[in-house]
């Protein structure tokens, strides 16, 4: 059995955690009969939106609490994973992933990333072992890790960012799998495009499924 940690930042797609995309990657984890677990760093969000209209609110939330509501509460602070225990690690999408993780979201490809995931991207890279990214994560890793192949789809003005921060991008549809094998990176585009919850479900089990070759 091998053992993954999922990595969230937050809930709801457009200030954390992209749920189906967290769901179905857990679901694809379960399916295959592997094992994991999720964190999340213990910081205050870059902002709270109102899903309903797509406003800002004008309250604060917690990402780590936020974060419980996808895992049910089975959910550990980002400090406290360490990569010696994982045999993968894997982010789902989200625009949180480009508030809270990292400030892509504010300051393009001058982003800053924090220093916990900054810490498990290149641990993880370092010992050679998987990484997964869902969505916009893939320009996280990007900034972390120079000179990797990732895919955002089909999006040009973000996968020309990910060129200027020193990584190489493949177009693709919403199942397809990027793999770069040589520095262990997954890639696949999901909600970058237009998506079902059905092409969802399929790109996190791809994505999961060819990792499991590496691993």
């Amino acid at each position: 059995m091998k053992r993954f940690a999922v990595i969230l930042c937050g809930c709801g797609n457009r200030d954390g955690s992209e749920i189906h995309e967290s769901v179905m990657t857990m679901l694809a984890i379960d399916k295959s009969e592997n094992a994991y677990e999720i964190f999340a760093p213990d910081i205050e969000q870059y902002h709270v939106i109102n899903h309903l209209n797509g406003k800002e609110m004008s309250e604060k939330r917690n990402v780590l609490v936020e974060a419980a509501r996808i895992a049910r509460g089975n959910i550990k602070d980002l400090s406290m994973l360490k990569v010696i225990d994982f045999d993968a690690i894997v982010f789902p999408g989200g625009f949180g992933v480009a508030k809270n993780l990292f400030t892509y979201a504010i300051e393009g490809i001058n982003a800053k990333v924090n220093s916990e995931v900054e810490r498990i991207i290149k641990e993880t890279h370092t010992v050679g072992k998987p990484i997964g990214a869902l969505c916009i994560s893939p320009v996280l890793i990007a900034k972390v890790l120079k000179g990797i192949t990732v895919t955002v789809g089909q999006d040009k003005s973000t996968a020309d960012d990910v060129v200027k921060m020193g990584a190489n991008h493949i177009n693709a549809i919403q199942t397809d799998v990027v793999s770069d094998r040589k520095n262990k990176i997954f890639t696949t585009p999901c909600y970058m495009l237009d998506a079902s919850i059905a092409d969802i479900a399929e790109g996190a089990e791809n994505l999961i499924q060819t990792m499991l070759k590496d691993m």
